[in-house]
């Protein structure tokens, strides 16, 4: 566990060292215009990968292992019924008024007939489950993404997702908590419980599909942020991508697909067909390498 923290460490040092020397030497390096935090962004994405690969992979596993089916099924659903407050709140947001009272009914309904949200019983009643984040809502109102990000312990993001990343926080009960319980280190203790717990399912979900990532793709790095723009944009503009950025981010996709192959002497990748969602989602905002399908 020592050497495995020491890999950790080495690595976000690494990333930090490359971004200073990105900024030191602005003046005299190449920097790729459409990425230029490209340093920073694949020296944090090793650590990434390697806090994947020693923490949270393994506990995701073992926790598949040793959680019956039906169980998991519950905790997804018990998290994805808290997500809706948020997506209500940010389908008002977006004036998506009819939209906004169909997520509050599914939110009542599995509260209470679905006992706290562990059974999905408005997705019975076809009351359908939306994807809303406060990034989205910032995007609507015309906020610009900014440059690709990879944050530490988020994953692919934007300076636009990052703030997102925060009114969600806001948006969730869980955060709040620890107002209402007469003991502050017992309600930490609950509060750290629950954010583990579904950090767990999330990650947990996500195995059976994280293939498509380590398979599919020349450069990794690449085949994350292009999906990750092309899924971002999907859901900004609810599978109506206008066609012009539409066709920036396949351009783009496809030169760096290129000029990976040039590198690897291997084909490029090939992109999703136009008006289909990518695979990778960020919609909560935490190492998603792609979209799992929810239960």
């Amino acid at each position: 566990m020592s050497m495995q923290k020491s890999i950790i460490n080495t690595r976000l040092l690494s990333s930090l060292v490359i971004s200073s020397v990105l900024v030191g030497c602005a003046s005299t390096a190449e920097i790729n215009k459409k990425d230029p935090w490209e340093g920073w962004n694949r020296g944090t994405q090793e650590f990434n990968d390697d806090l994947d690969k020693a923490v949270l992979k393994p506990v995701a596993k073992g926790y598949m292992w040793i959680t019956p089916k039906v169980v998991d099924d519950g905790i997804t659903n018990f998290f994805s019924n808290m997500n809706d407050i948020g997506v209500t709140l940010n389908d008002f947001m977006q004036l998506k008024l009819a939209q906004g009272g169909m997520d509050a009914s599914r939110f009542l309904v599995n509260t209470t007939v679905g006992v706290a949200g562990f059974i999905d019983v408005a997705k019975m009643i076809d009351l359908p489950k939306h994807n809303e984040d406060f990034g989205q809502t910032l995007g609507f109102w015309g906020v610009p993404s900014g440059n690709y990000l990879v944050v530490p312990f988020m994953g692919a993001s934007s300076p636009r997702e990052v703030v997102g990343a925060v009114g969600d926080a806001l948006m969730n009960p869980l955060t709040y908590t620890f107002a209402f319980a007469g003991s502050g280190a017992a309600v930490s203790a609950v509060n750290a419980g629950a954010k583990t717990v579904d950090v767990t399912d999330t990650r947990a979900d996500l195995i059976p599909t994280e293939k498509i990532v380590d398979e599919a793709s020349v450069d990794r790095y690449s085949f994350i942020k292009n999906a990750y723009q092309q899924r971002r944009e999907y859901l900004l503009h609810d599978g109506n991508v206008p066609e012009e950025d539409e066709l920036q981010l396949e351009d783009d996709a496809t030169a760096e697909g290129t000029s990976s192959a040039k590198t690897t002497g291997t084909a490029p990748a090939t992109s999703n067909r136009p008006g289909s969602a990518p695979v990778t989602d960020n919609s909560k905002h935490f190492l998603d390498l792609s979209a799992p399908v929810k239960k």
